[in-house]
């Protein structure tokens, strides 16, 4: 789950100065769950807005924000609605206000910031487990991630200054590698320990990244060549 924030209202009102006409969509998915771009969130923003003039003239929450079709889908059939909009204003994530960006050649204002990909621990409760480094070593690390959960992204550890299971950054964080260790020991694998890793080769990651299914053995990441 894609995890943003608010950004202030008064950095989104200065981003929709000289515009009159708004369109407010929101995420059903990620935004929603955060609460950032949920219906709430939406009705409060359209409140808002009005009380500084602005007319919001169409709100919708899409499914999935991210998803471009669904997005010009939507757009498409509102097109009475949002046909002489000035501006389009995303309760999303940057995948959200792009998705946006695809489906019109309109002003599009960011109302949340991206922040991580998160865990849900529990409502409103989200913690940072995967990186997306594209190339995954959890198979030898007890499916507990280094890149993300250690401070340093080490791929060998622990460091000289984790103590009492705590890392010397915060002293409130669980130490990654000791985590790495304890889950090791109870697989009974805790030779894995003594494994030398190669520095993480970052180039296995190209942005912007795709991923494109051309049939069976055809799928491939990134752009053709």
């Amino acid at each position: 789950m894609i995890i943003s924030k608010k950004k202030p209202f008064e950095e989104v009102a200065e981003d929709l100065e000289g515009l009159s006409r708004i369109v407010i969509l929101g995420c059903g998915e990620c935004a929603t769950a955060t609460r950032t771009g949920g219906p709430e969130e939406v009705a409060e923003m359209k409140a808002k807005l009005e009380e500084l003039g602005k007319s919001v003239v169409f709100t919708e929450i899409v499914h999935t924000g991210c998803h471009e079709l669904d997005v010009k889908r939507i757009l498409r059939q509102a097109k009475d609605q949002v046909g002489d909009a000035d501006g389009f204003l995303i309760l999303s994530c940057g995948a959200g206000t792009q998705a946006a960006r695809a489906a019109t050649d309109k002003r599009v204002i960011p109302g949340c910031d991206p922040l991580f990909l998160g865990n849900i621990q529990r409502s409103m409760d989200f913690m940072e487990k995967c990186s997306h480094c594209g190339a995954c070593i959890i198979d030898d690390t007890g499916a507990i991630c280094p890149i993300t959960r250690c401070a340093k992204g080490l791929v060998n550890g622990p460091c000289g200054g984790t103590s009492h299971g705590k890392c010397e950054i915060d002293p409130n964080m669980d130490c990654a590698w000791t985590l790495i260790f304890a889950q090791l020991k109870r697989e009974g694998r805790e030779d894995k320990m003594t494994k030398i890793n190669p520095p993480k080769d970052w180039n296995v990651i190209r942005h912007p990244a795709e991923l494109m299914d051309r049939g069976p053995d055809k799928q491939k990441m990134g752009k053709e060549v």
